[in-house]
Formats: C-alpha cells, structure tokens, sequence
C-alpha cells in the first residue's frame, strides 16, 4: 500500500480532492462544481449540503481502497465563508456568498458604534470590504436575525468546516481569522476589541495550531487530521519552505496578490485605499499583501479581443512577445475599459493591454515591496503566459524575476504543513519548478 494524505481543495467554483504520496507527487485527484442554490434573500450561495456528503463520501470511497493507506488529511478553502453550527452540529444559516451586497444601515451602525472605517481597517489590516470581512457577516446576524444569532454555538470559517466533517471537533485556524475578517487586531495580536463587545468571541472555537493534527478514527481508520488552512495562506506554504532569501509572491488568478512576508511595516491608510492588506502565515507571521483583479480583467479583454478579431477565445495563448508591437501610452484607471478597435491586429491589441496589465500590476506590487526582495516569483495563470511574464521581467529590471510552477500550491501547502505527522522522509527541496525571465528593454 502507498501511504498518502487526503487533501480538499475547495474553491469557489472547482472543489478537488487530492490524494499525494510521500514525495508530494499527486497519485489520485478529482474535481467537482456544484450548481449554487439561493440563500433567503435570493442570493446565490454555496450548496453546502451536497458539499458536505461529497466531502464524507469522497474520503469513504478512498479510506476502502486498498491500494492507499491514507496516514492524513488536512483541508485548503476560500475565505469569508461562515459556517454556523448549533449546539447539536445542525447549520442553522446558508453559506453566505460574500459577494452579496453588505446591508448598508448594519454597515453604518457598526462603524458609528465601533470606530471609523479608517480605524478598524487600519487596526484589522484589512479595507471595509462588506461581506468578505467575515465577522461583519456575524455581526448583520447578530441585529437582523437575531434569534438566528441566538442559536449559534460556533462559527466555523469553510476550511475548518470541512475539519469538522471529518473530526467531529470545532477549531478557529489563525489563517482563516487573521484574512480580511475585521476580527483579529493586528496590533495586539488577539481578537479586536468590537469581537468582545459584540460577544462574537463566544461564537469563535479556540484557536488550532496550522502545524497540529486531530487524532481521530473515521470509519474505523486512525487518521491524522488538520483543521484546514485558508487557501492564499496555504499557496504561500511552498514558498516559506523552500526560499532562503527575501521574496515576493504574486499569486495569480481572478485577483493577482502580491504577497511579501519581508516587510513588517504597518499598513499605512494610502496603502488601505488602494487595496493592500495583511495575511498570516501557518506560524501567525504578518504577510503584508496587494491585491488587485487582473485575471478578471484579462478575462473581459480576452472576449472583446475574440469577438472583434474572429479568433478563437484562447488565440491568446498563440502570442509570442514582440516588443515592437508596445506602443507608449498611458496607465488605464479601468483595465475592462481597455479599447480593443484602436489596434490594427490582435497582437498588437492584446500586447498593449498585457503591457497596461503589467503597469498596473507594478504599481500594486510597489505598495508592499521593499529594498529587501531579491526573488520576485509568479505562480497561477499568469506564470504560464510568455508575454505577462517577460513584460513584469522588464517591470523589474533589478530584481530575479521567476515563473513558479507549484502543481495545486493550496494543496501542497495544506500537505506539506502537516509533514512530520505523516510523512517518513525528509521534505524534498525541490518542489517547485522555476523558470527564470530577463529584462528585454520592453518599457524603454
């Protein structure tokens, strides 16, 4: 039998299942969407019922096959994403999109009670963003559904949910809570004063160390188990593990997060209103992070550049770099706004708008790179696209810029914080595959 551990991956849209051995090679894995049904207002949501038996089943389904021996399991999941149980493990609400608009009156009377938005977001490393502050989705519960409130006997972010499934146990994971919750004050380094006012401390489960494991029997198998990591901070793991020197993430996808765990400067109220804010690490490390919505962006583009051109939707991944095609112009404020008739050619168009990515991508990074970085690396989509990558190489002249290829970081990460619990061997140094870009004068 191979020894492995079982990892859930679960995003907004793909939820996989991983099974990896002890090299971190992927052995087994599935994905799953799930159509989203409607919570009480209307609003889409997550249909965590069908989640969840997927999730049990899965695991049941691996745990009778013979060819694993599944030592561990450990969980990676999206943020802002309550799960709120009663005393007898029953949900008592949907799964909350964190899309969905945040009541305007609850909004105003939260900041009227509890500080200036400027305030608390300067506090909980975090911009007022609605929804995805979790514990503000707590708070509405509390004055508009009181009764609902009432009922709650923990809140459980969806990675440690998914624990749950499994291990029976309620835990809070600092990752989880420590990402734009509006819950964890980052200049005291426990809960935010409003938590304790408001009495949502007591719907929070203690605190799990990331690196610690539940020992649990799951259907008559002894598992190791981990109480789940939010996925941005688990993609990071890879990284802490294996760079020995000052670096820079940018982690890329529907938003592109520029993640330096090297800068421990307080998040300033400029660099709030421009999107930046703070993760944690597994180890409850500050990671000081930009983020910003270029794949969404390119995605937009990509359409237009498909519907003017006549080109199949992914032509772009035809196109070699050509700095020739670079016209000198200036920043774009909306990237979506990007106008694809003033280019003769799609090269030329889709050049100039990855060109107008780039520009907006170094100045999002700028607000939380210092002189300290020697390594800038780039995982996800983008690390894949030739021309994105060598035009960040110029953006960053100085600096040894690199496409990373993590296969399923989240995964990995989730995996790999949970070594020594299951894994005999030494942790490889070679998990991540680099590919260097040097500067070609594209922004001369």
């Amino acid at each position: 039998m191979v020894s492995v551990i079982a990892i859930f991956d679960i995003g907004k849209t793909n939820k996989k299942f991983f099974l990896f051995n002890e090299d971190y090679k992927i052995v087994e894995e599935s994905s799953k969407t799930f159509t989203e049904i409607e919570d009480e207002d209307g609003f889409p949501c997550e249909n965590l019922q069908v989640l969840s038996k997927w999730v049990r089943n899965t695991l049941s389904e691996y745990l009778q096959d013979s060819t694993y021996d599944i030592k561990a399991i450990n969980f990676s999941a999206y943020g802002a994403s309550f799960v709120h149980l009663d005393r007898e493990n029953n949900i008592v609400t949907p799964l909350y999109n964190y899309l969905k608009p945040y009541p305007i009156e609850i909004e105003k009377q939260f900041y009227d009670i509890h500080g200036t938005k400027e305030a608390i977001s300067l506090t909980t490393a975090s911009p007022a963003l609605g929804n995805l502050n979790s514990g503000l989705q707590l708070y509405a519960l509390k004055y508009r559904r009181p009764e609902i409130f009432s009922r709650i006997a923990a809140s459980l972010h969806l990675p440690q949910y998914m624990s749950f499934l499994i291990s029976g146990k309620h835990y809070a994971d600092i990752t989880s809570i420590g990402c734009h919750t509006a819950l964890w004050d980052f200049t005291t380094g426990n809960y935010h004063d409003w938590v304790f006012k408001e009495g949502i401390d007591k719907k929070m489960p203690p605190l799990f160390p990331g690196t610690d494991v539940i020992d649990i029997v799951y259907n008559n198998k002894p598992l190791k188990c981990g109480v789940g990591l939010h996925d941005s901070s688990s993609a990071f793991i890879p990284y802490i593990k294996h760079v020995n020197e000052p670096f820079l993430l940018i982690s890329t996808g529907t938003w592109c997060i520029s993640m330096n765990a090297f800068n421990n400067t307080p998040l300033t109220q400029s660099e709030l209103e421009n999107d930046c804010l703070c993760y944690m690490t597994y180890e409850g490390a500050t990671v000081k992070s930009s983020r910003l919505m270029a794949g969404y962006a390119h995605e937009i583009v990509v359409k237009k550049l498909s519907d003017y051109f006549g080109t199949e939707l992914n032509y772009f991944e035809k196109i070699a770099f050509d700095k020739n095609l670079i016209r000198k112009e200036p920043p774009l404020k909306d990237l979506t706004s990007f106008d694809v008739s003033a280019y003769a050619s799609y090269e030329e168009a889709y050049m100039n708008f990855m060109k107008q990515i780039v520009l907006a991508q170094k100045a999002s990074t700028d607000l939380v790179i210092n002189n300290t970085i020697k390594k800038l690396f780039v995982d996800g989509g983008f690390a894949k696209n030739e021309v994105y990558m060598q035009l960040l190489a110029d953006a960053y002249p100085h600096i040894e810029v690199y496409a990373a290829s993590v296969s399923q970081a989240s995964a990995i990460g989730a995996a790999m914080v949970l070594h020594r619990h299951w894994n005999r061997f030494e942790l490889s140094n070679n998990m991540i595959n680099l590919r260097r870009f040097h500067a070609a004068s594209a922004f001369d």
